[in-house]
């Protein structure tokens, strides 16, 4: 399929109410699937949720519920989440599903016959809250190098999938492709830790009589399928099926872009890509680890009772508001410190005198002059102002592109020459000091200074409309095809 961009988040666990983390990666994805959706291409937009494992039965036996009961109600929360934020995602996939079940089973089905997957008595440290074995050189005190929780001494008898038998191929795989994995920082550390480390087989399955809550390995009914192994099958379980020679069909794949946050970084760039390999089916073509948001520089966590609420936020600043910082506010890929502060600044700054100012200015002297009416004015661009203000909008479309298109995906400076051009019609109407037109009665000059302003909105609300797509269509509306209808100001300035 030509022009097709097929995007994915992570699937998000279900053990917790979802946080700004689950909102950032939604809405860089949802911005990029808007703006491929904007240039004509087929845009397949997947997310959803991850309900098996551990920690799903715990936190549901903690509320005296059946899992698939306790998940119900945690999936029902993150599809509130995403309308209220706006995702416009064309699938949402939940582990729990038939398809995906069905999926897993056979990619397991198939690793074992292909002797793939072993049995093997594994005996070492386990630790519930990342679902994850280590060996005795890797705890640090009795607890997880990860999380720093305890772990607990495990025997069971488990299956392996020979993810060392890939790590060669893996490491020249990365090598040889520039863009598979982002930012650069990521790629290193992706590079040095297979440079430094051998790789450990994986161990891809759970006893039934520890962890029930699980998709059952067809060829061994007593275990059920590690969390991990289970949920990246995602990507391809929503989008394509295995024929009957075990070959994988699907006009979407290879992803064009995995979106994830840098902590499962590993489970992406190593074990996801090292999976399809095995199963001959080709990786993913970029995978892009994006930050945390910190506050006052330390990682949010429930432990510290620091979790910022994205619904909270949106019932303070609104949608769009909370968009356009998340977006502007941090290079995507870097760490971002979050505050209300910081929020308020590029409301009252960046929303409110730039582009808010700018349309309701416009539209009062549309009102005072013209009687709300736009006529199609020629616009001849003597004014030296007015000629670089037109020569930004014949620029904007391929300024953004050069941010949005060409793997940075750096939403920051995607905003930047959108904000220029705002600026810069702002300064020709205090430059051109328009009252002075209406007073000497110079009704010409001033049609066209005021179709130079309504030609930059107009391009302005087609720009923002990834970012910011509620605060895209008001424009519009305000800025109809022939007349105005004013409403209140955007963005109200926060005092």
């Amino acid at each position: 399929m030509n022009n097709k961009f097929y995007i994915t988040t992570p699937l998000y666990y279900v053990n917790a109410a979802p946080h700004i983390g689950h909102s950032y990666t939604c809405i860089a994805a949802d911005c990029l699937s808007r703006y491929y959706r904007n240039l004509g291409h087929k845009v397949h937009f997947l997310t959803g949720t991850d309900e098996h494992g551990q920690k799903i039965q715990r936190a549901a036996e903690a509320q005296g519920l059946e899992p698939k009961v306790f998940a119900d109600k945690a999936v029902s929360v993150f599809k509130g989440l995403w309308e209220t934020l706006n995702i416009s995602y064309d699938d949402f996939i939940r582990t729990t599903e038939s398809r995906h079940e069905k999926a897993v089973q056979k990619v397991l089905e198939i690793l074992y016959k292909k002797g793939e997957l072993y049995e093997h008595v594994y005996q070492g440290w386990y630790c519930t809250p990342c679902e994850t074995f280590w060996s005795e050189s890797q705890i640090q005190a009795g607890n997880c190098p990860d999380c720093k929780r305890p772990v607990e001494k495990i025997e069971e008898k488990n299956y392996f999938f020979k993810l060392s038998k890939y790590q060669d191929w893996l490491i020249d795989h990365i090598k040889s492709h520039q863009d598979f994995i982002f930012p650069p920082s990521r790629r290193e550390e992706v590079l040095r830790f297979l440079e430094l480390n051998k790789l450990s087989d994986l161990c891809i399955s759970r006893p039934k009589e520890r962890l029930s809550w699980g998709i059952p390995l067809p060829f061994s009914p007593n275990h059920v399928t590690y969390v991990w192994f289970d949920a990246l099958i995602n990507y391809i379980s929503a989008v394509g099926s295995f024929d009957k020679n075990d070959k994988y069909q699907s006009e979407w794949w290879p992803a064009d872009l995995h979106l994830i946050g840098k902590d499962i970084l590993r489970q992406h760039a190593v074990y996801w890509p090292i999976m399809l390999k095995a199963l001959d089916i080709q990786p993913p073509k970029t995978i892009f680890a994006h930050g945390w948001w910190m506050i006052d520089s330390s990682k949010m966590s429930k432990s510290r009772g620091n979790v910022v609420n994205p619904i909270e936020m949106v019932d303070k600043f609104g949608v769009d508001v909370y968009r356009y910082f998340l977006l502007r506010d941090v290079p995507f890929g870097m760490d971002g410190n979050f505050s209300e502060d910081a929020i308020i600044k590029r409301q009252n700054g960046d929303l409110a005198n730039d582009l808010g100012n700018l349309v309701y200015r416009t539209l009062t002297m549309i009102e005072k002059y013209f009687q709300g009416e736009i006529t199609n004015v020629e616009i001849n661009l003597k004014n030296k102002q007015a000629k670089e203000i037109e020569e930004k909008i014949n620029a904007l479309d391929s300024m953004i592109k050069t941010n949005m298109g060409e793997k940075d995906y750096n939403f920051s400076l995607a905003l930047e020459p959108i904000w220029e051009l705002i600026n810069l019609a702002n300064k020709y109407i205090e430059d051109t000091k328009p009252w002075n037109l209406a007073k000497e009665n110079k009704t010409g000059e001033l049609k066209e200074f005021i179709a130079v302003l309504v030609k930059v909105i107009r391009k302005t609300a087609d720009a923002i409309y990834p970012f910011m797509p509620f605060t895209s269509e008001a424009i519009k509306q305000q800025v109809g095809k022939d007349n105005i209808s004013k409403g209140k100001p955007l963005f109200p300035r926060i005092e």
